[in-house]
């Protein structure tokens, strides 16, 4: 990945190729409720852009991200609000790193997205607020962009869905190159108490069986006809036809969702509002999961999690080591955050207690360690 704010992935693409965002659903069945699903979404609903170039009302159109490498150093997370559902930080975000909605992001959801191409793990923050020397943040998820990983069941992340925010959106770099390679983020303003994956969280209180689910994917019919659109545009349509839409968050109807990027033409984006949601079908919801009801297992299991010393001078390198099973990812805080393997150096410079994160999709453990400095 190239370095800097939109920067290019040069035709990465995160997750593996069997990861849910990536798969090809373009042969998958038909849910039995797809037209009623469809109907309370609104059949006459248009696609609508929620992307471009420039800025409507004083703010960016989209959901920005940046990419940093090894020399961006970690800041502290200290979360307002589902603190109990986010990961630990710290995490690579500059305090300059774009809000969604900059350069005026008002009270909107403000999140911020950075990938790490040193590490290829992905930090979100949503409702963030840059403080002096760390965020303030309404929740924050970390995701190994090498891995399948799965949040705990019920656990919500940067969006409502529980889901990554950045696979999901339409970058220019990927319209350019011609193909989009995965699924797409989108709204709708109404959804049911449930869930299906990738989701791991639902965000409505609603019982209704024709609302849908977090985690919904919606599919372009294969029949219909892109010929009469841009170039650019059947790229997008193209890719709602073999890799769908994926339900993430409570909004607008159909709005699909991109990075901002002045190359983007609005005026053909537009276009896309002639496709109404009767143009879809919606892939058969498989599992369906709501938050007192999913499935039951065993959280990771630490054995180990132990220091070379405990006690050393100033400035002096400790290694931290562990023994973890059944975790689907691992963090160390205060420092260096999200890690692979089973060992890091850290250099404490005052007394310090380290923290050991494992999580799965069944729930996160946690081992701790002190070390003293003199």
């Amino acid at each position: 990945m190239s370095v800097g704010q939109g920067a290019s992935l040069n035709g990465f693409v995160p997750f593996p190729s069997d990861n849910l965002w990536n798969k090809d659903i373009s042969s998958a069945p038909v849910d039995p409720n797809s037209a009623n699903i469809i109907n309370f979404i609104g059949a006459s609903v248009g696609l609508h852009a929620d992307f471009g170039a420039g800025q409507y009302q004083g703010s960016t159109i989209g959901i920005p991200y940046t990419v940093v490498d090894s020399s961006q150093p970690l800041i502290p997370i200290n979360y307002t609000a589902y603190g109990s559902e986010s990961d630990a930080g710290p995490m690579p975000v500059p305090l300059t790193a774009p809000i969604e909605g900059y350069p005026n992001p008002g009270s909107g959801d403000r999140h911020v997205l950075v990938l790490d191409t040193s590490t290829c793990f992905l930090y979100e923050l949503y409702s963030s607020y840059p403080q002096s020397t760390s965020w303030n943040a309404g929740s924050g998820a970390v995701w190994d962009l090498l891995s399948d990983e799965q949040r705990p069941y019920t656990w919500t992340s940067a969006d409502a869905a529980g889901l990554p925010i950045f696979p999901g959106l339409v970058r220019y770099d990927e319209v350019a190159a011609g193909a989009i390679h995965h699924a797409i983020r989108f709204t709708v303003p109404n959804s049911s108490d449930a869930f299906t994956p990738p989701a791991s969280h639902s965000a409505s209180t609603s019982s209704n069986t024709n609302a849908p689910p977090m985690g919904m994917r919606l599919r372009l019919k294969a029949g219909f006809d892109v010929s009469g659109f841009s170039a650019a545009n059947q790229v997008i349509l193209n890719a709602m036809k073999k890799y769908g839409l994926i339900l993430a968050d409570n909004g607008s109807a159909i709005y699909v969702s991109g990075a901002p990027d002045d190359r983007f033409d609005n005026s053909d984006l537009h276009n896309l509002g002639s496709v109404t949601a009767s143009d879809f079908d919606v892939i058969q919801i498989t599992p369906l999961y709501n938050n007192n009801s999913y499935p039951s297992g065993n959280a990771p299991t630490i054995t180990q999690f132990s220091a070379s010393s405990t006690s050393v001078a100033s400035g002096t390198p400790v290694t931290l080591s562990w023994q973890v099973t059944g975790a689907s990812y691992v963090i160390v805080s205060p420092g260096p955050g999200a890690v692979r393997g089973t060992s890091v150096s850290v250099t404490p410079t005052a007394n310090t207690t380290y923290i050991l994160y494992a999580t799965n999709a069944f729930g996160q453990t946690t081992s701790s360690i002190s070390i003293t400095t003199h």
